[in-house]
């Protein structure tokens, strides 16, 4: 007698889809705190820098409400791109206000 599962078998996830959730992660808690440090050099005190920070933490629940985690399994490379251009703007502007 042979017995046949009718579970799907799991396929283990891609080492691709660990880098993205790595990179992920390591962009949101860089852009939260390049937020912070743009808020404390526009408005020049430790109050800019609070409401960047409160801004980087809007910004990850906003994150979280689209992709259902902060830090999915699976992220689409769209917005890993998108976030990487948010930092990068993030760290422009941050240059510009520090010079």
């Amino acid at each position: 007698m042979t017995y046949h599962s009718t579970e799907p078998v799991r396929r283990p996830k891609s080492t691709g889809a660990d880098v993205k959730t790595f990179v992920t992660a390591v962009l949101l808690t860089f852009g939260v705190g390049l937020l912070g440090m743009v808020g404390w050099a526009v408005l020049d005190s430790g109050f800019g820098g609070f409401l960047g920070l409160v801004g980087g933490v809007f910004g990850i629940v906003w994150w979280r409400k689209i992709h259902g985690k902060a830090f999915p399994a699976v992220v689409p490379t769209k917005s890993v791109v998108v976030l990487a251009v948010v930092n990068a703007v993030l760290a422009l502007i941050l240059l510009l206000t520090a010079g």
